[in-house]
Formats: C-alpha cells, sequence, structure tokens
C-alpha cells in the first residue's frame, strides 16, 4: 500500500473513531459544546473550513482515480480472458484490480464519513445551543410563573382590600340613606299634621256656615210665612172697605 492510500485509511479509521465518540450517549451536546470552545479548537476554528474543502478535494481525486483504475483493470481482465493469457499475468491483474477495488472503497468511505464527520459536528452544535437556550427559555418561563403568581396574589389582595372598602362605604352611604329617609319621613308627618290641622278648621268653617245658611233658611221661611200673613189681612181690609 502506498503513502498516499495509508494515509486514506488512517484518515477512514480516524472518522470511525471519531464517530463513534461523538455518538456515546452519555456524552451530552453541551459537554461537547463546551470541549469545542477550548482555545485549540477555537484557534483551529478559523482554518476549518480551509482544511475541510481541502481534504473533500483530495478524497474527491483520489476516489476518481481509484474509480479509473478499477475500469481499467476491469477492462484488462476482460481482454486477458478473452486473449487466453497465462496464469500469471491473469493473477497480476486481478491483485492490481484488487487494490483499485480496496482504495475506491477507502476513499469512498473516507469522503462519505468526512461529510457525515462534519454535519454531526454542525448538528451537535445546534442542539447544545438548543438546549442553552430552552434552558434559557425555561428559567425565564419560571420566572415570569413567579412573578404572574405574585402579582395575581396581590391583585387579590388588592380586591379583597376594595371590596372592603366598599363595603364600608356601601355601610356608610345606606345609614346617611337612612337618615334622610327619616328626615323626609319627619318633614312628611309636620306636613301632614299641618294638612290635618287645616282640613279641620276647613270643617269646623264649613259647619259654621251650615248653621248659618240654616238659620238664614230659617228666618228666610219665617218672614215668608209673615209677608203670607201680612198680605191676607190687607186683602181683608180691603174687601170690607168696598161693602
Amino acid at each position: 500500500m502506498t503513502f498516499q492510500w495509508m494515509a486514506v485509511a488512517t484518515v477512514l479509521y480516524g472518522e470511525i473513531g471519531v464517530l463513534l465518540v461523538l455518538c456515546l450517549p452519555f456524552i451530552s451536546p453541551l459537554r461537547w459544546q463546551k470541549i469545542f470552545m477550548i482555545p485549540l479548537w477555537s484557534k483551529m476554528a478559523a482554518f476549518w473550513n480551509k482544511i475541510f474543502l481541502t481534504i473533500i478535494v483530495l478524497l474527491i481525486v483520489l476516489f476518481l482515480d481509484a474509480f479509473r483504475e478499477v475500469r481499467k483493470y476491469s477492462s484488462l481482465q476482460v481482454n486477458d480472458k478473452s486473449a487466453n493469457t497465462n496464469a500469471s499475468t491473469f493473477d497480476h491483474i486481478q491483485m492490481k484490480l484488487f487494490r483499485s477495488q480496496r482504495n475506491l472503497y477507502l476513499s469512498g468511505f473516507s469522503l462519505f464519513l468526512w461529510l457525515v464527520l462534519r454535519r454531526t459536528v454542525t448538528l451537535l452544535t445546534q442542539l447544545a445551543k438548543g438546549m442553552t437556550s430552552h434552558a434559557a427559555l425555561e428559567t425565564q418561563v419560571n420566572d415570569a410563573t413567579e412573578a404572574a403568581k405574585k402579582y395575581m396574589a396581590e391583585n387579590e389582595r388588592l380586591r379583597e382590600s376594595l371590596n372592603e372598602k366598599e363595603g364600608s362605604k356601601t355601610k356608610e352611604s345606606a345609614g346617611e340613606t337612612d337618615k334622610k329617609l327619616k328626615k323626609e319621613v319627619e318633614n312628611l308627618k309636620a306636613e301632614l299634621q299641618k294638612t290635618s290641622e287645616a282640613l279641620q278648621k276647613a270643617n269646623k268653617e264649613v259647619i259654621a256656615v251650615k248653621k248659618q245658611s240654616e238659620g238664614l233658611q230659617r228666618e228666610y221661611d219665617r218672614l215668608l210665612e209673615e209677608y203670607g200673613q201680612l198680605q191676607d189681612s190687607l186683602g181683608k181690609a180691603e174687601d170690607k172697605k168696598e161693602l
């Protein structure tokens, strides 16, 4: 195995090991975020994109080269079979084909796992940020809930105090209303007494007027009788004179 393919195999084994460590369930994303925040990683972060793109380009080149070798030795194997070459040449071509296929798998899986590794690190970072924001939001919600409970308790106390004040005001207003009604009743009683006295006086005056009218009626009747008697006596006197 040449140097470049040994390097590719080393990268592949390293990617597998790192991914296995990243997938351990007892290491939380928050802990990974703390690890990623180490000053060494923060210094490497500035060059991370360049390193990532460089390795991607190298792996793609090696993958295409391995793919070309596989096609080359596959076509040679077919030609040798048709030409009925000797066994040593056929074995040599088979060995070259096997190595090219091995290199193809190494470069292909290295390229794939390199992309998966970057995506895994990105998702872990986003998940850690989400968990941090969720914890902060949960703390804010708990604080807001406690504040709301305090405000509700204060509002309840204020409502009770307002109800008590309104009750006292209602009692005071009811007492004042009773006093006003009593005064009005007393005034009405006084006016009623005055009205009854005036009515009694008017009744007495009416009785007196009736008595006077009855007396006048009797006097009038007596005068009529006397007047009739005088006329009768005058009539008799005139009759005597004529005789």
